[in-house]
């Protein structure tokens, strides 16, 4: 799954892409638009046709792709510098079968690169703009990282604040000796399926199956009420399980909790200290959407 980011340098938007939010590739037509908005296609062209493009492109691809065509690579190699020599993305891409350089379609469509090359590619536009740029995808790295410290301390750790008093009681409780590994896994996961279920109404797998798009599981997407809500849940859980009560009959008090528990901090958010955390939270979204 790609999302969109745009970033403004110098008055030009780029987009950029996070392919499977590992690899990002950022919009070489944007680029291409700082220097001739109207021939941005004949300036990535006049670019990507001189060997020095070609040699560092080649050397990326080589470096990071195993499917790389070098034999076709050497052919277009051998050909850069002469006067008649051209060569497009399209071209490129299908007789290399290169990753480093992609095209979409869409509203933000044009031609992408892999963030080692786009960065070269600045550089032959002009010194000042990759200065800029720089300067532009370092500002969003910090904003995203400061929006990621804020959703992994408040999320993530308030759903495991009790996790060992959680699997300690499912121990002592539900796994008889000499179990196999997986069979206590499949425990724990019955379990946390069942909170899941008294939280969210679902299990983890109908979440996936419900959501295919969706990055991360169902509690990554939990708001701050519901991680707040499913962490006391693990502590009574674990009370429940030391009492001796059935899955089915905790199932029905963890649900009625739950319940209470949301009402409660829906009704009173605003005077709660989550409040302020909340409105973080909603502005980084309207941020996102922009």
């Amino acid at each position: 799954m790609s999302k969109n980011k745009i970033i403004n340098v110098k008055g030009t938007e780029i987009v950029i892409l996070s392919e499977n939010d590992k690899d990002e590739y950022i919009s070489l037509t944007g680029i291409a638009r700082y220097r001739d908005a109207e021939r941005s296609d004949y300036i990535l062209q006049n670019w990507l046709r001189t060997r020095s493009t070609i040699e560092f492109v080649g050397l990326w691809e080589q470096f990071n792709n195993p499917n790389f065509n070098s034999i076709e690579f050497d052919g277009i190699k051998n050909q850069a510098g002469s006067n008649s020599f051209s060569l497009t993305p399209k071209r490129w891409i299908e007789t290399t079968n290169a990753i480093g350089i992609i095209s979409k379609t869409g509203k933000y469509g044009g031609t992408f690169a892999h963030r080692d090359i786009a960065f070269e590619f600045a550089t032959w536009i002009s010194a000042e703009f990759k200065f800029y740029f720089i300067k532009e995808f370092q500002r969003l790295k910090e904003d995203e990282n400061d929006r990621l410290k804020l959703d992994w301390n408040l999320q993530r750790t308030l759903a495991k604040v009790n996790y060992r008093i959680h699997t300690d009681a499912i121990k002592e409780n539900l796994i008889p000796a000499s179990l196999s590994k997986d069979k206590v896994n499949f425990v724990y996961a019955d379990e946390a399926d069942m909170l899941n279920m008294a939280l969210f109404g679902m299990t983890a797998k109908q979440w996936r199956d419900t959501n295919p798009k969706a990055e991360g599981n169902i509690r990554d997407q939990a708001s701050i009420e519901q991680l707040v809500v499913l962490s006391n849940m693990e502590s009574i859980n674990a009370v429940l399980l030391h009492n001796g009560l059935g899955q089915s009959e905790r199932l029905i008090q963890l649900n009625k909790m739950a319940i209470t528990q949301m009402k409660s901090l829906l009704g009173k958010l605003s005077e709660s200290g989550f409040a302020g955390l909340r409105d973080k939270q909603d502005k980084t979204n309207k941020t996102d959407k922009k």
